[in-house]
Order: structure tokens, then sequence, then C-alpha cells
């Protein structure tokens, strides 16, 4: 059997002593199902998202379902609709980002902080 230039053989035995493929795959499928787990969570968590130093609020789930909103008297004024449409448009938006910040914080409880490529698109 010809040697490779690491020392060892051709073929999986000469790919470091300790690599482990079941195991390895193992944990992959562990991890995964820790995911979705994890995904499906997400649709019972809720943020809340506020605007106007809390004019408006929108409480939203971790899936980016909106649940609810809120509007104080105070934000409604019929001469300038325009500004109470920024506001809600602020804090759907502050949900929508803390979703996203709820859902990467759980992610990175299984991954360790590890970025694994596709997995941004779960949520």
């Amino acid at each position: 059997m010809m040697k490779n230039k690491f020392g060892g053989g051709g073929g999986m035995a000469g790919m470091g002593g300790g690599m482990d493929i079941q195991k390895i795959m193992k944990e992959a499928q562990k991890m995964q199902d820790s995911l979705l787990q994890i995904q499906d969570n997400l649709g019972n968590e809720e943020v809340e998202g506020t605007s106007g130093g809390g004019l408006v609020k929108v409480k939203a789930t971790g899936k980016h379902l909106l649940k609810s909103v809120s509007i104080s008297p105070d934000a409604v004024d019929l001469e300038d609709l325009e500004t109470l449409e920024d506001l809600v448009l602020a804090a759907v938006n502050d949900a929508i980002n803390k979703a996203n910040a709820l859902a990467s914080d759980r992610m990175n409880d299984v991954t360790g902080g590890l970025n694994i490529p596709g997995m941004n698109n779960l949520f």
C-alpha cells in the first residue's frame, strides 16, 4: 500500500486515528433534533417591540407572527397620521429584530456559536 504525504496509508484508515464517523453522525443528528425542537418552541415564545418611548407596542412570536398591536391614545394625532404609521413600523421592526436575536440565542445554545451554513434561514 502506498503511503500518503502524511505518513498514513490511503483510505479512511489514514484520516488521523480518532475520527469516528458514526459518532460524528450521531452528534449531528442530535444537534438537528435539538434545532428542530428550538424551532417549534419559538412559536410559543413572545417578544415585544416598542417605539415612541412605549407609545406603540407590538408583540410577536419567535417565528415572526404578530400577536398584538397596542397604540397609546397619546400617539394618535389625526392631523399627523404619518408619524403614527412610522411608530407602528418601527415597533414591528423592533419586534422582528428581537425575534431574530431570540432565535439566534437559542441556536447558539445548541451549536455553541458555531456558524453552520444554512442555519440562519431556519427561523
